[in-house]
Formats: C-alpha cells, sequence, structure tokens
C-alpha cells in the first residue's frame, strides 16, 4: 500500500486518451452503415390520437422507420421495467422516443424527421413532486398512481428504530431542518452512442458505451425477443459516464432498427439531446427533525425524504431505499423513524449519479449537524466525535457496527484541515465512547 498512498500513478489507459488511439464507439465503421435520428415528443405530457411515419419511409435514402409495434419483445426497461423503448400511445416527458429512421446520413435522417406527422391530445404536466404526491392530484397515467407503491410500507419506505417520540419528548433541545437539492446532469465528454449490425452467423452484434453490460443485456434480450446467445455485446472504453450510463439510451433502438432492415446502423445523441433528454440525478427534499441533549446527544431523529423520479421509475424506488437506509449518517442514535415517498412527475427518468442517493443524504444530515452544533453551542467536530459510530453500536436497520473508524478519520481530518481538537476529542477512540 505505501507503494500507492500519496504517490501519482500512470493510468493504465492515459497513452491511448492522449495519443488518440482509444477507441470509442463512435470511432466503430462498418461497411454501408446507416445513420439512426429520432422523433421526440414536442409535448410534456399528453396521448397519441395518431403516428404517420408514411412520409419518412417513402422518402429517398431512408432505409427504415420504427415505433412501438416494431419492438419485437416486450416494448418495456429499466430496472423495473415500466419504461418503453416507444410509447405507443402516453407520452410522459418532452423529448420521451416516438419514432426512429435510419438514413444514409443524418442530415437526410433529420429531414425524414420532419415528414412525421403525429396528432396528440396534449394534457397539463406536472413537475412540482409535491402537487403530483398530494390525493386527487392530476394522474401521471400509472395505473398505481403518482407515488412508487411497492416500498415496505406501500408508497412509503419506513425504517425504524427505537421510540422517536419518546426520544423527543425527553430531549432539551428539538432542531428541525429542511434540505433540498435539484436534478443533476452527467455531461460525460462521450456522448450516449451505439452501433449495431448482423454478423455473417445471423447475430447481432451491438457495441456500447454501457456501464451494466450484463444489466442491459438481460434488458436487451427481452426487448429484441432474443437469446441471449445470440446477441454479442461489445463493450469498451466509456468516454466518462458517472452513472448515466447505467441505463440504455441508444442501445435498443439501434439494435431494433438493425433488426428490422438488416443492415448496420449508428445511433448517437448530440450534446443537446445528451442534455435534454437522458436520465439524471433525481431531486431530493429532506425534513429533519432530531431531539438533542444540552451535552450534544442525539436522542431522536424523524427524517422524512421525497425523491423525484420523473416519467419512469429509472433507479428512483432503489435510491429511496439505498438513501432510508444511510440518510443518518455514521452516528449512534437511540431512536430513529425514516419515511421515504419516490414521487412521478413529468420530467426525464431519474436514475445513478455518482454516488447515488447516498451523497444526497449525507449532504442533509452534515448539514444538519452544523445546526445541532450551534443549537447546543458545541464545535462542528465536537458533536460530531461525540455521536460517532463505535464499534458494537447499531445502525438505522439494526446492524451492529464493526470495524469503526469514524472518531479516528475526523481527527485525521481535523489534522489536515489544520484544526488543533481540545485534549478529550483527541484521546476519543472508536473502541469506546
Amino acid at each position: 500500500m505505501s507503494d500507492y498512498v500519496g504517490k501519482p500513478i500512470k493510468r493504465y489507459d492515459g497513452i491511448g486518451h492522449v495519443t488518440g488511439r482509444t477507441t470509442f464507439v463512435d470511432d466503430v465503421e462498418v461497411p454501408g452503415m446507416l445513420y439512426v435520428k429520432v422523433f421526440r415528443s414536442p409535448v410534456h405530457k399528453g396521448t397519441i390520437r395518431n403516428l404517420d411515419v408514411s412520409g419518412a419511409e417513402n422518402m429517398r435514402g431512408v432505409a427504415g422507420v420504427i415505433s412501438a409495434k416494431d419492438i419485437p419483445g416486450n416494448n418495456a426497461y429499466g430496472l423495473y421495467g415500466d419504461q418503453p423503448v416507444f410509447p405507443s400511445k402516453q407520452i410522459r416527458y418532452k423529448g420521451e422516443r416516438i419514432a426512429a429512421v435510419a438514413a444514409v446520413d443524418e442530415d437526410t435522417a433529420m429531414e425524414a424527421l420532419d415528414k412525421i406527422r403525429i396528432d396528440i391530445e396534449e394534457e397539463t404536466p406536472i413537475f412540482d413532486p409535491f402537487e403530483a404526491a398530494k390525493p386527487g392530484a392530476s394522474s401521471m397515467g400509472r395505473p398505481e398512481g403518482n407515488l412508487w407503491a411497492n416500498f415496505n410500507n406501500g408508497d412509503v419506505h419506513r425504517v425504524r428504530l427505537g421510540d422517536v417520540e419518546e426520544g423527543f419528548a425527553k430531549a432539551d433541545h428539538i432542531v428541525e431542518g429542511t434540505y433540498s437539492q435539484a436534478f443533476n446532469e452527467h455531461a460525460p465528454v462521450e456522448p450516449q452512442t451505439s452501433v449495431a449490425y448482423i454478423d455473417g452467423t445471423d447475430r447481432l452484434i451491438i457495441h456500447t458505451c454501457s456501464q451494466d453490460l450484463y444489466f442491459h443485456l438481460g434488458m436487451l434480450s427481452g426487448l429484441l425477443a432474443l437469446q441471449m446467445n445470440k446477441i454479442r455485446y461489445v463493450g469498451g472504453t466509456v468516454g466518462g459516464g458517472f452513472g448515466a450510463k447505467n441505463d440504455i439510451h441508444c442501445d435498443h433502438v439501434a439494435a431494433a432498427m438493425a433488426l428490422k432492415i438488416r443492415k448496420p446502423v449508428k445511433y448517437r445523441l448530440t450534446r443537446r439531446e445528451e442534455t435534454l433528454y437522458t436520465t439524471k440525478r433525481g431531486m431530493f427534499r429532506f425534513n429533519f427533525k432530531d431531539g438533542v441533549m444540552k451535552d450534544g446527544r442525539i436522542v431522536a431523529r424523524q427524517i422524512k425524504s421525497f425523491h423525484d423520479t420523473g416519467a419512469y421509475a429509472g433507479m428512483g424506488p432503489y435510491a429511496v431505499e439505498k438513501n432510508s437506509i444511510l440518510v443518518c449518517g455514521p452516528y449512534n442514535i437511540p431512536n430513529i423513524a425514516i419515511d421515504g415517498t419516490c414521487v412521478f412527475t413529468n420530467r426525464p427518468p431519474a436514475s445513478s449519479m455518482r454516488g447515488f442517493a447516498i451523497i444526497n443524504g449525507t449532504t442533509a444530515v452534515e448539514l444538519q449537524m452544523d445546526k445541532l452544533a450551534e443549537a447546543v453551542s458545541m464545535s462542528p467536530w465536537e458533536i460530531r466525535m461525540a455521536n460517532a459510530w463505535r464499534n458494537g453500536d447499531v445502525s438505522a436497520t439494526q446492524v451492529k457496527i464493526e470495524a469503526c473508524a469514524a472518531v479516528e478519520v475526523l481527527q485525521r481530518a481535523a489534522v489536515l484541515a489544520g484544526i488543533e481538537l481540545a485534549d478529550r476529542l483527541k484521546t476519543m477512540s472508536s473502541e469506546r465512547r
């Protein structure tokens, strides 16, 4: 370990990057390759009454057009299998794919998109998750309603430890705080790109920038009605992902097109499409209520979290579950009540982004810890070290904490920050309280 820590290490793939020899998906060229462009919804919410693609199909230079009816298998993908490649009826966010065109070049494909005619009955969208969560709110068109309804307590993911009301009753101070985080875009240098074609053995080849090949391969198998051994899924260098490429954005469209027209195709998003229509880090809001003693001990913590997962589940429900497990932070709190809610709106679907759902909660809980320190006139360092986990403590989900070093990490962080801790804080240990 001493050979690496604190020393510069050359990237194993650095030479290829700086010399331009690294091959990305967009570098893949196949003889006779066509180019795919997608016709997207011009509205945030609506019902498709009629879709006419004949004008695009009959245009010179166009090899094929696909829509919902051209998906060979089950037209649904994602972690929870609720998002269509192309919707057949209900539109849930602006920019949602409706049809795709393959043509001899991108300019011809773009011109063909203008020849597609669609009749949409536009509806009033919902962008505010708190409005969407209200009883009687305008429907997102989901049979289950606007809330994810499959948590351990129906539409709420619930975590309980001890008796939070009893903790509040004996606390010297009650401190509340609300913390919000907006949607974030990943902005990878390489936009989403896919190349698909049929090889000489009649096997479908897909070149992908996926961060999660085997997860996506299973989805593609169901979408395309192909056994996995009939798909050769070729991964490689990912030109920046940060979680954005844990979702399929291009592979299913390129693959379905290649299967229909039996010709090689490339489908790549523009930077505008990447920014506007791909999955995002979803919005979170946290309402904290803490009971704290004069000596800084937190005796009760109640958290109500709201997560906007956008038009489809994406990884939103998983994010809420994950967040609920860890949102209390590395602190020993005997009485905990956490309620996590996942709400659907007419925004692009929410998904993973660097430490997703954990970073959101960490930001909120550490801001709350600073607020607690002010309430009991303690330093931010002292209140954290007073409440930090020790070996043998129990987490919110009743997991016994072992091999803990929270106190020692804080002590080392203070040294690096040039903070002189009081002697009593310097002698604290994760082995004892």
